[in-house]
């Protein structure tokens, strides 16, 4: 006869993430019951996109502005050169 053990449940980072966050939402959602706060929910999960497109505009602004930057170093670096040597 072959016997076969009964496989643990498998624990995913996020679920350790809500646990730790909030103990009773976890099991709330273990146990398969809905929030009631879902208006909330999703106005959150808009605020933390638009955040998100927010801080990556900024990244590239931000890189945008130090290529810039660099341009017009060598640009001046030229200029100064062409003066010095004629």
């Amino acid at each position: 006869m072959c016997y076969t053990l009964p496989m643990p449940p498998i624990v995913r980072a996020s679920e350790i993430g809500s646990y730790l966050y909030c103990r009773r939402a976890w099991w709330y959602r273990k146990q398969g019951i809905e929030s009631e706060n879902q208006t909330e929910l999703a106005t959150g999960t808009e605020l933390h996109r638009r955040h998100g497109r927010k801080v990556i505009a900024a990244g590239l602004l931000r890189t945008l502005g130090v290529l810039l930057l660099l341009a017009a170093l060598i640009l001046l670096v030229a200029y100064l050169t062409t003066l010095l040597l004629n």
